[in-house]
């Protein structure tokens, strides 16, 4: 049976201590245990990953994380070239299906940002730019309280790609993003997943 610990953590039944969102149930525990925070160094999965988080905002992450299946089917995989190749059948597609989140902005939002991220290829690419906004440092929390939302490099991430054409990158999604990925570590300092990313020391 999992312990809640005093500053927002459960010790599960395994001994390991995670952050209470991490203990929901085991799909999100899986998540937290083996994929959030590693490094996404791969276009396409980063356009799933940018792509996701902006389906979730206003949502909650288990929700998004439970209908990745159907967003994958749906989106060709998050293949770049295929997605920027949807036309208006593919829209009315994606809004008939119920495996998805039906919101037509986010729809065209992520057809759009296939298509920039197509188009960062002539700078390099956008792994190469999403990942040169990685900080100096990293935050340390030690408590859910002290974990940030945004920062200055989220901040200048969500610019930057806003001025090439993507939408739906605020900075508090960039934040998101950015943790999720590996690009700052925001695990707490006694979880047992601090310092795994091999990003950042332990």
């Amino acid at each position: 049976m999992a312990t809640e610990m005093t500053h927002g953590t459960v010790r599960g039944d395994d001994g390991l201590v995670r952050p209470m969102w991490a203990a929901a149930d085991d799909l999100m525990r899986e998540y937290y245990d083996t994929e959030w925070g590693m490094p996404v160094r791969d276009e396409r999965g980063l356009f799933e990953r940018i792509s996701l988080e902006a389906f979730q905002s206003g949502l909650s992450w288990a929700t998004i994380l439970r209908k990745r299946p159907a967003f994958r089917a749906a989106f060709a995989g998050f293949d770049p070239d295929a997605v920027a190749a949807f036309d208006d059948r593919d829209i009315d597609r994606l809004l008939a299906d119920a495996g998805i989140v039906r919101n037509r902005a986010k729809i065209l939002a992520t057809i759009g940002n296939a298509r920039a991220t197509i188009e960062l290829r002539d700078e390099g690419s956008l792994v190469d730019f999403v990942w040169s906004f990685q900080p100096v440092e990293t935050p340390e929390p030690r408590t859910p309280a002290e974990v940030p939302t945004t920062s200055s490099e989220s901040i200048a991430l969500s610019k930057a790609l806003r001025k090439r054409g993507f939408r739906f990158v605020g900075p508090t999604t960039m934040f998101a993003l950015m943790e999720a990925v590996g690009i700052v570590d925001t695990h707490l300092v006694d979880s047992h997943r601090r310092g795994s990313s091999g990003v950042w020391p332990r």
